[in-house]
């Protein structure tokens, strides 16, 4: 049965924590800039901050939850993302922010690894792919508690201090649930219920994991996958408007529900990805997502373009999550605690290298560029996954 229900809950409203502070900034940004008489490109200061503790925090995770308790380390990670939070709604300058920052990244890294790691050794794809869907609903919320804020409550701090208080408040569950974290569990085979301790990764040094050539190639696809994510949620508006006449209401309509689109496609996909199995769920998505981009290549005008885009997204949208599940056989269950901080940490470099990148192909070619660029990524993501697979293949567990 997995996790009992308090403690199923209390992982999903971690995950919804994640996604809530991305949605917050983006709302909050005018209104910060402004109070704090900020030039535009002031916000790369706080990326920066919020990346070096995400970094840090996911890249070691392994080697945390299996030395400590799974309860304190998810504990102690979301005290810092609420209190960061907190710090955000006080902060009397805009250094406090970015400063604090650091603190932000450091409890987002710690509960995205964390249970990562909890739901790979101890659950199946379909939990997997509903606590990602988790992620989406905070993402699509947290633009409304902050717009709230803004226009009701009239000061973007509201939005933060609000946030902060529900993650505080969800640390301190984490503590009441400690020992329910590292209790025994039911995990449901074939042939009938099995009763197994929670497991906890084996404490494996960092450089021996480096040294295997599975982990780099298993690291190198959540670095695709992620920077594919990202690349279509920054860059398809600015495609569709200024290069293929989509009128901005119509774009910003459809971006607006872009992380809705990705929830859905989790939710759904948990309910059929036990059935097809995690290779066919992985190079299927990406398939399907394939034929959306070199939908959004051809150019064809109208609302086409956005039909193709929502290919795109609906179709990625399990595929991390399948990844995840996935990390055993590729590394071996001795690396799988090591290599799922490190991909959870490829995930955030990803996300800004590849955007990065396809913003100077956009300026140096065209915005045109930028779908045959994506589709190549899709493509190579998919050969990539297929020889993950081929060399050094180990025999995948069987769901839960």
């Amino acid at each position: 049965m997995g996790l009992g229900l308090g403690v199923a809950l209390l992982a999903f409203l971690a995950y919804v924590s994640l996604g809530l502070p991305d949605g917050l900034l983006g709302v909050a940004w005018p209104s910060m800039r402004r109070d704090f008489s900020l030039p535009f490109d002031s916000l790369g200061a706080l990326f920066v901050t919020t990346t070096i503790g995400y970094l840090l925090s996911s890249f070691f995770a392994g080697r945390l939850t299996a030395r400590f308790r799974l309860g304190v380390i998810l504990a102690v990670s979301t005290f810092f993302a609420g209190a960061a939070l907190v710090g955000y709604a006080v902060a009397p300058g805009w250094w406090v922010v970015v400063g604090v920052g650091i603190a932000a990244g450091l409890g987002g890294g710690g509960i995205d690894a964390a249970l990562n790691i909890y739901v790979v050794a101890n659950h199946g794809e379909r939990m997997m792919q509903w606590l990602h869907a988790c992620y989406g609903v905070g993402a699509t919320v947290g633009p409304v508690i902050m717009t709230l804020a803004v226009n009701s409550l009239g000061n973007w701090r509201w939005g933060y201090a609000i946030v902060g208080g529900l993650q505080l408040a969800l640390a301190a569950c984490f503590v009441a649930t400690i020992s329910r974290w590292d209790g025994k569990i039911e995990r449901r085979q074939s042939d009938g219920p099995v009763d197994t301790g929670a497991k906890r990764h084996q404490d494996v040094p960092m450089l021996e994991t480096l040294r295997q050539w599975r982990v780099w190639l298993s690291v190198f696809l959540f670095f695709l996958y992620m920077g594919i994510e990202f690349t279509l949620g920054s860059w398809a508006y600015t495609l569709l408007t200024e290069s293929r006449g989509v009128s901005p209401r119509l774009a910003g309509f459809f971006m607006a529900s872009y992380w809705g689109i990705f929830t859905i496609g989790r939710i759904v996909a948990g309910f059929y990805t036990r059935r097809i199995g995690q290779r066919a769920l992985v190079v299927g998505s990406l398939a399907v997502a394939l034929v959306g981009g070199i939908l959004l290549t051809l150019s064809v005008p109208g609302v086409i373009n956005l039909v193709a885009c929502a290919i795109i997204g609906f179709a990625i949208a399990p595929v991390l999550a399948a990844l995840l599940s996935g990390t055993p056989s590729r590394v071996g269950e001795r690396h799988t605690g090591n290599t799922i901080g490190i991909q959870i940490a490829a995930m955030g470099v990803g996300g800004a290298v590849v955007p990065s990148i396809t913003g100077l192909i956009a300026e140096r070619i065209s915005l045109e560029a930028i779908p045959p660029f994506l589709s190549a990524l899709t493509a190579l993501l998919i050969a990539s996954y297929l020889l993950s697979l081929r060399k050094g293949r180990i025999t995948e567990r069987p769901s839960s």
